[in-house]
């Protein structure tokens, strides 16, 4: 196998293991090799299908467009920033609060971490809710709707009604990308709706994002720096980021 096919192949595993990476995060990986090249690449394996490219990087083909990822292949990239985030948000949560779990990854692995302790859960996930279940104190509560296979949550217009009567104290939100140009945003038009209807429901809206989620692209815009109090992350946010935080008042933990 020549060196421009293990190459190729060597792109093809980074983007698959990270679900969707941006261009510049392929020049990082692959430093020596120039953005002629790299592009030439990327437009050769998404014409053999092996990715999709899409603006400003490159996405693996188990994305299902209009999906958010399997939830099973999420829980599985970028580990430890997870855990860090998870660490910090949990020790967010007082007892005797009402209290939001968005679906994903990042609040399921926050879901198992959760201590027995008397709250108001609501959660979209189901992957939420089986991590809650071993608890006894908590009161748990779904919304209704349809499920979504891909990230394993209850979504629509039923659930978003539902949501529009309750407040909570602190909300816990998931992020599929974020520009600064387009904000927070993810790939389901009605999960998307979700999320914009606890953030306004919420005291406090905390967002749990990894650095890697910074520069990605998404179809559907939930909301800005401006509408959210809390950004946890991994430690790894570029200073634009931190400094557009600091513009709007966002504390970044």
């Amino acid at each position: 196998m020549d060196s421009v096919e293990n190459r190729r192949n060597a792109i093809t595993t980074l983007i698959n293991e990270k679900g969707e990476i941006t261009f510049a995060q392929l020049k990082e990986a692959f430093p020596q090799v120039s953005d002629m090249t790299l592009r030439t690449d990327l437009r050769n394996l998404d014409e053999n299908k092996r990715i999709v490219r899409i603006h400003g990087g490159a996405r693996s083909v188990d994305v299902v467009v209009g999906t958010d990822d399997y939830l099973g292949k999420r829980s599985v990239r970028n580990v430890e920033a997870k855990k860090a985030i998870v660490m910090k948000a949990k020790k967010l949560i007082s007892p005797g609060t009402a209290v939001f779990l968005d679906s994903g990854s990042t609040t399921t692995m926050l879901a198992a971490e959760i201590e027995d302790q008397s709250n108001l859960i609501v959660t979209s996930s189901i992957s939420c809710a089986m991590e809650l279940a071993r608890l006894e104190k908590p009161q748990v509560v779904i919304p209704g709707g349809s499920l979504n296979r891909y990230s394993m949550s209850i979504c629509g217009l039923q659930g978003i009604s539902e949501l529009q009567k309750m407040n909570f104290e602190i909300a816990f939100i998931g992020v599929t990308s974020y520009q600064e140009e387009t904000g927070f945003a993810c790939n389901v038009y009605e999960e998307a709706l979700l999320k914009q209807t606890v953030i306004k429901k919420a005291v406090k809206s905390v967002v749990l994002m990894d650095s890697s989620k910074i520069g990605k692209h998404s179809t559907f815009t939930f909301g800005f720096l401006s509408d959210v109090d809390v950004v946890i992350s991994d430690g790894r946010l570029p200073a634009s980021f931190l400094a557009a935080c600091r513009e709007n008042g966002v504390e970044v933990i």
